[in-house]
């Protein structure tokens, strides 16, 4: 009684390639966006403030504290 199996003893697994230039574009995005992010918790309503008054000091307000920039 021989055994023979047609099929491997370790099946094999292929992974797709991905473009690294696909990749890269959303790292940028993404950087970009969180850049954006940081500069609006971190932004003083001064000189650099994009919008005038207090509105996005106020929606940031609690993270500002959360990562140690002084506000008041």
């Amino acid at each position: 009684m021989s055994q023979s199996s047609a099929a491997p003893l370790s099946p094999t697994v292929e992974l797709p390639a991905v473009p690294l230039l696909q990749i890269g574009t959303w790292v940028v995005f993404y950087g970009l966006l969180a850049m954006l992010a940081i500069f609006f918790v971190s932004a003083d309503q001064g000189a650099l403030s994009l919008p005038a008054g207090n509105a996005v000091h106020e929606w940031v307000h609690d993270a500002r504290h959360l990562l140690g920039y002084p506000c008041h």
